[in-house]
């Protein structure tokens, strides 16, 4: 029987649901973790693949902001929830749904697409690039100091329900969104994705804990944790694991950390997702206690490279033809004529002499300041046509702060 490419119906949800937790091999999601994903799930965007009555493989998108360099929020679809029955392999389903997501992508006037990768070398082909990394630091808060700064006895810090603080730590986020490239203005009812505390997945961990931080009696921050209780011969060696942490200013930071470094019967603070410009490592006395380690996150795929380019600011002023090999999306390639500095840019297609050539893949590894032109041409992905075209364009491309995906999706 062939298969059928379609929209998500309302009343199929479950069983695509499903066929998507086979597929990752996950257990059977709580009913308040169904209930989360079924609201934020955007079933307009959302489709499958069906063989007769079987769903066999899924893939949606969420309608984000994303934040660029220069503070534009820039909208984006938040590729997600794609797999494929491994019954079903090797018969080019991803690639059609990838083809028909991003002509759609194209359609809703988005200029880009994001997504975060289970195989990051899946996607490459599809002209994701690797546009921003996560910070992991492991920190041993029994050789290191707690951190401290003029003014952290002046922030208060209170103990609340998780989800009872969910709009004070919201207002917090969306404070922080403009001022990093790759942070999420997302839509109502993500929020609660970021307290969802099901037992089974707390890995012997307590529950979910949330402090905020106050000053003048305004929330400026807040830190969501569980304890991990560890025992070993020489007494209690506790894991403090943080989910999220975030602050308006840095004495509130500091605050929160102090407080994590403090807590009774541990001996270390571990944190996945921070990034790579992360002040921690420089508010205590050793580097080196603090396990520091990197892995990719967020990927970037232009899907209107003229528009794309044009949404951010450049650090220093830039004047130079791109050429764009992008065989996915036929409509990006060519000569692309990006002029642009720190109050805007343009971008059109020209017929000029090039002075770069580039796939697309390597123009969203670029775009928002993680990676630099110069690193992808010395692996060979980037080529120079005009002499000087790579240094101009390669610092004009950077950021002043580190790209960051904040959680993801």
């Amino acid at each position: 029987m062939a298969t059928e490419l379609r929209m998500l119906r309302d009343v199929e949800w479950d069983s695509w649901s499903d066929t998507l937790n086979r597929a990752f091999g996950e257990p059977p999601p709580t009913p308040e973790q169904r209930a989360v994903r079924r609201e934020v799930t955007e079933t307009g965007r959302s489709f499958g693949v069906w063989d007769g009555a079987d769903c066999v493989a899924t893939a949606g998108a969420f309608s984000f902001g994303l934040t660029v360099p220069g503070g534009a929020e820039v909208p984006a679809a938040g590729v997600t929830m794609v797999s494929v029955q491994p019954t079903h392999r090797r018969r080019g389903l991803l690639r059609e749904m990838m083809r028909h997501q991003l002509a759609d992508v194209r359609e809703r006037g988005e200029p880009l697409a994001v997504l975060t990768a289970s195989e990051p070398a899946i996607y490459g082909r599809f002209g994701y690039g690797v546009a921003a990394q996560d910070l992991e630091l492991t920190v041993d808060t029994v050789r290191l100091a707690a951190p401290e700064l003029p003014g952290v006895d002046g922030v208060r810090l209170r103990l609340v329900d998780p989800t009872a603080a969910l709009d004070d730590c919201e207002r917090v986020y969306a404070q922080l969104v403009p001022a990093r490239p790759g942070m999420l203005a997302r839509r109502p009812g993500w929020a609660r994705m970021g307290v969802l505390d099901p037992p089974g997945e707390r890995e012997g961990a307590g529950e979910l804990q949330c402090v905020v931080a106050e000053v003048d009696g305004e929330v400026r921050g807040y830190v969501r944790y569980a304890v991990k209780p560890v025992w070993d011969d020489a007494g209690p060696a506790g894991v403090v694991r943080v989910r999220h942490i975030e602050a308006l200013d840095p004495v509130v930071y500091a605050a929160l950390w102090r407080f994590l470094f403090g807590i009774d019967l541990t001996s270390s603070v571990s944190v996945r997702t921070r990034p790579v410009d992360d002040p921690l490592p420089h508010l205590v006395g050793d580097m080196r206690r603090c396990g520091l380690g990197l892995r990719e996150s967020l990927f970037v795929r232009p899907v209107e490279v003229g528009a794309a380019l044009a949404a951010r600011t450049y650090r220093t002023p830039v004047d130079v033809v791109l050429e764009v090999t992008d065989p996915f999306c036929p409509w990006n390639e060519g000569r692309w004529w990006l002029t642009g500095d720190g109050t805007g840019a343009s971008c059109a297609r020209t017929t000029d002499p090039a002075g770069l050539a580039l796939s697309v893949r390597e123009l969203g590894a670029a775009y928002l300041g993680g990676f630099s032109l110069t690193a992808l041409a010395a692996a060979g992905r980037v080529r120079e046509l005009r002499p000087g075209a790579l240094a101009a364009a390669s610092v004009a491309f950077g950021s002043d702060v580190a790209p960051w995906l904040p959680h993801g999706f």
